[in-house]
């Protein structure tokens, strides 16, 4: 057999494994998305329950759309499957690309997939603990007297899809300056250089990403800052380890 056909068997391999790996990784969701679709309406009212908390008395979100009381428990089950789903997932990415790298390069990138899925997991719940209730109790406060504050339901979900996936996804700062000083491509003083421009840029991203209020700008800016700070730490950390391993 010549180099060339010995290739595209490796490469048809390759997407064999790739496919086998992907279809698993979509049972899993679906495996999860129908076990917790009986569970649709309480999911709905769980993720409502912060901004129903801070309503006046009677006060109720809406469906504008004839089918949003069906499709918008459907599509928040859904999430909650991908996210629950979500380790299935990540092992499966990492089962087909762990053959392929270097024994220390598995021995880095295996904490940082477990440091990425809990980072994400903590933003998450800190949108849910914390942002949420804050920003809903700001949004009502400024309500105007004599204006009833009612949502659709389609438009409530997709705003706190936005802020769960903006804040889990924000959280990831730490990881990514890891990986940035792992490969070299920064080093601990280019990364401390950086720092005022990191704090504009976590300012600017919270702008976009946020509600127009400044509460929960500062709620997503703040953290973003700290974090990068956290992330400076470990990789300093991180850069330190070889040369005390030589030296002993």
């Amino acid at each position: 057999m010549s180099a060339e056909d010995q290739r595209e068997d490796s490469f048809i391999s390759h997407l064999v494994e790739l496919r086998s790996r992907l279809l698993r990784a979509v049972v899993a969701v679906m495996l999860v998305f129908l076990a917790l679709l009986p569970f649709a309406q309480w999911l709905y009212r769980q993720i409502a329950e912060p901004l129903l908390a801070v309503l006046p008395e009677g006060g109720q979100l809406i469906a504008i759309d004839v089918a949003s009381p069906f499709f918008a428990p459907l599509k928040l089950t859904f999430v909650v499957a991908v996210m629950v789903s979500m380790p299935i997932v990540l092992y499966q990415l990492w089962a087909f690309v762990a053959p392929g790298l270097y024994q220390h390069e598995q021995r880095l990138a295996r904490p940082l997939l477990y440091s990425a899925s809990l980072l994400f997991y903590s933003g998450c719940a800190f949108a849910w603990f914390f942002v949420l209730p804050t920003v809903f109790g700001f949004l009502s406060a400024m309500t105007p007297e004599g204006v009833a504050m009612m949502t659709d339901i389609n438009r409530y979900l997709d705003f706190v899809l936005v802020i769960f996936l903006a804040f889990g996804f924000c959280f990831e700062v730490p990881v990514a300056v890891v990986i940035l000083r792992t490969l070299g491509w920064v080093d601990d003083a280019q990364l401390r250089e950086a720092r005022p421009y990191v704090i504009v840029g976590a300012f600017v991203i919270a702008a976009v990403l946020t509600p127009p209020d400044v509460v929960s700008q500062l709620l997503l800016a703040i953290p973003m800052c700290l974090l990068y700070e956290c992330g400076l730490i470990a990789a300093r950390w991180l850069g330190q380890r070889p040369r005390e391993t030589a030296s002993s």
